[in-house]
């Protein structure tokens, strides 16, 4: 149904960044490069061209790297259910993974070499406290415990997201999860006991990972756990209702971060002096032309898409953009809501993947087709990552990028890496190869083996090589490199393929890959959109 309102249909391919930005308060910016942007000629040289205190860091999620399913207490998450059930693309699942519960040790040593300052991972609710509510697993206890000893024992910060679409399969199945309000609570409980036993040494919490993409990809298109959706907005689902769920669960879930803030702050940043905030998806949209129409498109989906959660932290109520086309199946903040929700922040997380260009379409919202095509690009296979130039060039252009918005006036604080080796990703599961250390899925012992960018991002900032170790690794697969790419077609890094798919409402999303869009324009436009939002 959100497709009709706003035409919102993401490509989340490649490689991504988390940027810390900030002014007022600090805001937190993932940017995950989608199409081969033109790569901008910015003086960089190491990390002594940023101020004091900015941090690097790179980033995973308990689901996608931890493993150990169902060792030591662990009990299923949504993502268990849903890759279990055979929805993913490749039939995978994130049994084992890249096993960081079996090898945490020997992946903080390597952020250690790095130089990483920090490392953002997130916790698996249903390992810490198996069903959702009440008893605490001591294993699961144990296990995180041992994890921020050993990044905080290197010089590392902890940088914990308490719910990474990870949610509780046993709140699932009681009552709906975040479709009902008896999540915001139970929520709020688990992460009480979070900050009670680790706030000590974790200073930056994040409460959720894009819940602004979660209920529309989960509740609308179904392609996402729970997987509830239906026809003709989602397909495939046996269950659910696009045109009010993921209304109604962004709503749940923006009162559960609420509610985790209020917390926090009254009952332990004082004593802990941490920050907490939320991170949001905002790929930035340009208007295809200068007409009325266009540019009213374009701000109609950043209202969709960013202001359906930023609106209600800065001013405590939805866009009315939003309140007017969605109408009464947008939930009302109440009197009691807005107070609680605005402000409840001490950074925002943005992010961000890729810019569309959209112009306004002019046929009824009832219309729907598949006649506009959306380019996107398509992944090399596995061998092909390890010498990766072009993901080195996009970490010199980002970086360049957010230099440049620091000196334009941007207060920009960090910038990290998605993400530190590979792992189960959740659109393309193990097709896709996102890390700086590539994971050999067929070994048992998961070996980690560094790529050509994480040599060079080691020597970005200030650290020595293992340049041995990724020679033979590349040997090692040299034997077989023809059958992967016979096997696997792929396009040349950077370069797009058609792909169509039905966009529908008041905007379409044009051909973007046409247009290379240099980094900082959408990196600056997206602090200037936030703080033009705030004042």
């Amino acid at each position: 149904m959100m497709m009709r309102e706003m035409s919102l249909q993401s490509n989340f391919f490649f490689f991504s960044i988390i940027i810390f930005t900030s002014y007022v308060c600090t805001v937190l910016a993932v940017v995950t490069v989608g199409a081969h942007d033109e790569v901008s000629n910015v003086p960089i040289n190491n990390r002594g061209d940023f101020p004091t205190g900015f941090v690097f860091g790179a980033g995973s999620s308990a689901y996608q790297i931890e493993g150990a399913a169902f060792e030591d207490g662990r009990k299923p998450s949504i993502w268990d259910t849903f890759t279990h059930a055979g929805k993913m693309v490749d039939k995978g699942t994130g049994d084992v993974t890249s096993d960081q519960y079996h090898h945490y040790k020997e992946d903080v040593k390597l952020m250690y070499e790095m130089g990483l300052d920090a490392y953002r991972f997130s916790i698996s609710w249903s390992r810490l406290i198996p069903d959702g509510r009440g008893a605490v697993n001591p294993k699961g206890l144990t296990y995180y415990n041992n994890l921020i000893n050993e990044l905080v024992s290197y010089g590392i910060e902890p940088h914990v997201t308490l719910c990474h679409n990870d949610n509780p399969q046993s709140l699932q199945d009681e009552y709906g999860g975040y479709l009902s309000t008896k999540f915001i609570e139970d929520f709020a409980e688990y992460a009480d006991v979070c900050f009670k036993e680790f706030g000590d040494r974790v200073k930056n919490w994040i409460t959720f990972n894009e819940p602004n993409i979660q209920t529309f990809t989960g509740n609308d298109l179904g392609i996402f756990p729970p997987g509830r959706c239906s026809y003709p907005f989602g397909r495939n689902c046996s269950m659910g209702n696009s045109t009010t769920e993921p209304y109604l669960g962004a709503h749940n879930l923006l009162l559960a971060h609420a509610a985790a803030v209020k917390l926090y702050r009254e009952k332990y940043q004082g004593a802990q002096r941490g920050q907490i905030g939320i991170t949001i998806l905002s790929y930035w949209v340009e208007p295809r032309t200068k007409s009325i129409k266009d540019i009213a498109a374009a701000q109609r989906m950043l209202d969709f898409h960013l202001g359906w959660f930023l609106d209600p932290l800065v001013y405590g109520d939805y866009p009315a953009t939003m309140k007017k086309i969605v109408g009464s199946r947008l939930p009302l903040l109440t009197e009691n809501d807005s107070e609680l929700v605005k402000g409840s922040y001490d950074f925002i997380g943005l992010n961000h993947y890729l810019v569309f260009y959209v112009e306004d379409l002019p046929r009824t919202s009832t219309e729907y087709g598949s006649d506009y095509i959306l380019d996107m690009s398509i992944m090399p296979s596995y061998a092909q990552t390890m010498n990766d130039t072009g993901r080195i060039e996009f970490l010199q252009s980002y970086i360049g990028s957010v230099l440049l918005a620091m000196r334009s006036g941007s207060d920009v604080r960090g910038y990290f890496v998605w993400s530190f080796m590979d792992c189960f990703e959740l659109i393309d599961g193990y097709r896709s190869h996102y890390g700086l250390y590539a994971v050999d899925f067929n070994d048992a012992s998961r070996k980690r083996y560094p790529r050509r960018s994480a040599h060079w991002f080691s020597s970005f900032l200030g650290k020595i090589k293992r340049r041995d170790e990724m020679a033979s690794y590349l040997s090692r697969f040299k034997s077989i490199c023809c059958l992967l790419i016979c096997m696997l077609p792929t396009l040349d890094w950077g370069s797009e393929g058609e792909v169509d798919i039905p966009l529908l409402g008041w905007q379409k999303i044009v051909n973007f890959s046409q247009r290379r869009v240099i980094p900082i324009h959408f990196i600056y436009n997206i602090v200037k959109f936030i703080e033009t939002n705030q004042n």
